[in-house]
């Protein structure tokens, strides 16, 4: 039997009746162009050369590579057969967290009271990828947002594939500017598995200028449903410039000044204090231990967590056949070949082939 580490990634198979439907088109196209210059059987005795058939079977390669690389990366799993013993289910205790990640503009601005910091997001990063490395047996999930909430991976406990999520985030995730906090603590409530008897956590790292909902409000659900909601600030109150790049800077349109973004500390404490959390500066070099303190005071709960050998990982054979299949179109031609110029296949016409 076969499992895939990533299923979503499956629904990229989506794109094959989409790209063998735009090849369609574009045959039809090209026969009525085609039309237009005289009869079919004429014209293609003046394009020796061309095939009928090449450009459909390279085609049907095409797709076949698509889906194959789908697959690849899915990563699929062998987890029955001869490979039964390539994975096991263990039984682990542990806690759920999730990480509402702001990736709004301000986030690109100065950690510092000038310009020559580090980005608040990329601080942001650091202190993401020092907390999964304390967690053992937990299990995390992560949300970006900004003025809208999207989520950017379920809850698992597959902490390479959170670090790998983690690296890839950039302010231009989330199309809608501004910060709604209170949106991502809705999302992430909804996020966690139903188990009862399991702590649960929300972190939210984020400069605190929240523009768009009633964040404490919301962390005042999340922590009446159980769910403890922990806040750590980046940011100084002075404030810094939002970079563009090129040594340009954010311009407000309406009065024509620099944009200055300040960390709004009042409001990431009145969040976290609403969700019985606690608020950390992420500046200072002790708020990861801060928060990974008042992660251990949460009831951990038991939950099955399945481990997988390297014998059951597929993905070396599915990309050797993808690597075989991508050599095999290299030397494919849309033409006619040559050599088979002489054989009759599929018509009665002279030089009728492939």
């Amino acid at each position: 039997m076969i499992s895939f580490a990533y299923p979503h990634l499956l629904y990229l198979l989506l794109l094959l009746p989409l790209v063998a439907g735009l090849f369609i088109w574009s045959r039809l196209s090209r026969r009525r162009k085609m039309n237009r210059y005289g009869k079919p059987e004429v014209i293609a005795h003046l394009m020796p050369e061309v095939s009928k058939y090449m450009p459909w079977i390279k085609m049907s390669l095409a797709l076949l590579i698509i889906a194959v690389l789908v697959i690849m990366i899915s990563r699929p799993r062998a987890t029955g057969g001869r490979d039964a013993d390539a994975s096991e289910t263990t039984s682990s205790r542990g806690i759920e967290v999730m990480v509402c990640l702001d990736v709004s503009n301000s986030m690109l601005a100065s950690t510092t009271d000038d310009d020559h910091g580090i980005s608040r997001l990329q601080r942001a990063k650091h202190i993401l990828e020092k907390l999964i490395d304390k967690m053992t047996n937990d299990k995390v999930g992560l949300i970006v947002f900004a003025g809208d909430a999207y989520t950017q991976l379920p809850i698992t406990s597959d902490y390479i594939s959170a670090k790998m999520f983690l690296n890839g985030i950039t302010t231009d995730m989330v199309p809608t500017q501004g910060t709604a906090i209170g949106a991502a603590l809705e999302m992430a409530m909804n996020s966690f598995t139903p188990t009862d008897d399991m702590g649960k956590a929300i972190i939210v790292i984020t400069d605190g200028e929240n523009f768009e909902d009633n964040a404490v409000d919301a962390a005042k659900r999340a922590a009446d449903t159980g769910i403890q909601v922990d806040v750590i600030g980046l940011g100084t109150a002075k404030g810094a410039r939002i970079p563009l790049g090129n040594g340009h800077y954010m311009i407000n349109p309406m009065t024509g000044e620099e944009v200055v973004t300040r960390h709004d500390e009042a409001t990431a404490s009145q969040i976290a204090s609403a969700g019985k959390g606690i608020y950390v500066n992420g500046a200072s070099n002790s708020a990861i231990n801060a928060i990974d303190s008042k992660m251990d005071e949460l009831t951990q709960g038991e939950f099955e967590r399945k481990s997988f050998s390297p014998q059951s990982e597929q993905f070396p054979i599915v990309a050797f056949i993808a690597l075989i299949l991508l050599l095999i179109d290299s030397i494919t031609v849309t033409r006619k070949i040559s050599w088979l110029k002489k054989y009759r296949f599929f018509t009665k016409e002279e030089g009728g082939n492939k």
